[in-house]
């Protein structure tokens, strides 16, 4: 466990570095966008460099800068957690894959509570989200965890505040499980958050750091930022009615049964899927890139980056407590979308 912890601070304090040196080293590829995978595309990045020479300059600016960097042209690939619908990427000529699965998670900063000490469901979750449940003692959340004495202390809402596809795959799974949620908030890649103590901060990293100093808070993360920083998560009530803690098994028990290609441009969600031991806020991040791109040879390099890391990056994932893709489906997407990339 402490091994597991070292490496995923090593590899915290050498992303900002390495990605930082591709850059001064005018890196080959440039990619900008989601926070949610940027330690394992970090850990991807300074292995691929030293097998290749290749450098990778990736801007970790949230989902929604990312579309805004692709669109504007001036990176060879953006990255969304917020998948963009089939009808938008034909009108902007890109394609959309996934690149690798992890989870959203409900971490918390509350004095004399450890990791998986408190228990959640989703339509409580949902509540405290929305200020209705506005302490820890709430007669809902104990009920949920006989025996545990919880203090009369107000709730803190930490939540994104950049347009975020973390924030989109959390508000999809609390549409999903809260009609109340559905109808007065929605999901996006950003809300407006109803609780009267909500606060906000920039990345997963600004949430993770606001919630390890805001006693008496809580807020959504990916689960690598939440391990990195020693940060309390809830056990998650899912389909099947079992509480489950973040893993990579229980990511890719939620993942098991997707259909990538049911949906245009594979932007599929895979929140509260069913299975005893599925993880309810799993999510895929998602690669977007021009079938015409301007620079091609570039265009070129991310593709052997990411081949490169589909067959070699399963272990630095599994190390990350992210989800590799299979072989079955790294294979489809090389016939059936990256085919579609003219790079000649």
């Amino acid at each position: 466990m402490n091994t597991k912890r070292t490496l995923i601070k090593t590899v915290a304090a050498a992303a900002f570095a390495t990605l930082a040196m591709g850059s001064a080293l005018a890196a080959d590829i440039t990619g900008a966008g989601a926070t949610f995978p940027f330690p394992i595309y970090a850990k991807w990045a300074e292995a691929y460099k030293k097998e290749t020479g290749v450098g990778l300059n990736y801007q970790s600016i949230g989902s929604s800068g990312g579309m805004r960097q692709i669109r504007a042209k001036t990176v060879a690939f953006g990255a969304t957690d917020a998948p963009v619908s089939g009808p938008d990427l034909d009108k902007d000529g890109m394609v959309q894959f996934p690149a690798i699965i992890g989870g959203t998670v409900p971490s918390f900063n509350l004095p004399g509570f450890a990791k998986g000490d408190l228990r959640v469901t989703g339509p409580v979750l949902a509540e405290m989200f929305m200020g209705k449940i506005s302490k820890w003692n709430d007669p809902k959340l104990a009920a949920l965890n006989p025996g545990k004495r919880l203090p009369d202390t107000a709730i803190t809402v930490v939540h994104r505040a950049d347009g975020s596809g973390t924030t989109f795959n959390w508000t999809d799974y609390l549409s999903t499980v809260s009609k109340d949620w559905a109808d007065t908030v929605g999901k996006g890649a950003a809300v407006k958050w109803p609780a009267s103590t909500s606060i906000g901060g920039r990345g997963n990293e600004g949430v993770a750091a606001l919630v390890s100093r805001t006693s008496g808070s809580i807020g959504y993360v990916e689960y690598a930022y939440a391990k990195r920083n020693n940060i309390p998560v809830m056990a998650l009530q899912n389909k099947d009615g079992n509480y489950v803690m973040p893993s990579d098994d229980a990511f890719a028990a939620a993942a098991a049964g997707a259909d990538w290609f049911s949906v245009p441009g594979m932007g599929l969600s895979i929140v509260n899927q069913p299975g005893a031991n599925a993880y309810p806020v799993s999510t895929a991040s998602f690669i977007l890139m021009y079938k015409d791109p301007a620079n091609k040879a570039e265009s070129a390099e991310v593709l052997k980056f990411f081949d490169w890391s589909f067959k070699n990056g399963k272990g630095m994932a599994a190390e990350l407590d992210y989800v590799a893709l299979p072989d079955v489906l790294t294979n489809q997407i090389r016939t059936r979308v990256w085919s579609l990339i003219n790079n000649k």
